[in-house]
């Protein structure tokens, strides 16, 4: 019997090894810094590199893409009239209307005295409707 005792016990499977002790474990891994959000700091040279890839992709009609540059350009330089402008216009021919109104509202407020700035609140009013 004593040997159908070590049988059985020579079978059964290792105990689980413990976890170390709480100040031994290891910290976790560093985040995937390509999920980490982009931190946008005022950068008026790259925002206005996403304006010049922004105006290519528009005049190739690549509009989706034209908007997005424009989107990165006011985030690197949100006081860019140019690039809310330009996001306006990419709003518009893509039939966002709230987008328009917003980025075209923004423009002016940047740059009231500009000299399209009548013909932009007229846009703003039809936009309005």
């Amino acid at each position: 019997m004593a040997l159908l005792g070590t049988a059985l016990f020579a079978q059964q499977p290792p105990a689980p090894p413990k976890p170390p002790p709480a100040q031994q474990q290891q910290e976790p891994p560093e985040e995937d810094e390509s999920v980490k959000p982009k931190e946008y700091t005022l950068n008026p040279i790259e925002a206005q590199k996403n304006v010049v890839a922004g105006d290519y992709y528009f005049k190739k009609g690549k509009i989706q893409a034209a908007r997005s540059r424009y989107t990165e350009a006011t985030r690197w330089d949100p006081g860019s009239a140019e690039a809310f402008l330009k996001l306006a216009q990419a709003d518009e021919k893509l039939h966002d209307r709230k987008g328009a109104r917003e980025a075209y509202a923004k423009y002016l407020e940047l740059s009231p005295d500009a000299k399209n700035a009548s013909e932009i609140r007229k846009k703003l009013s039809k936009l309005s409707n």
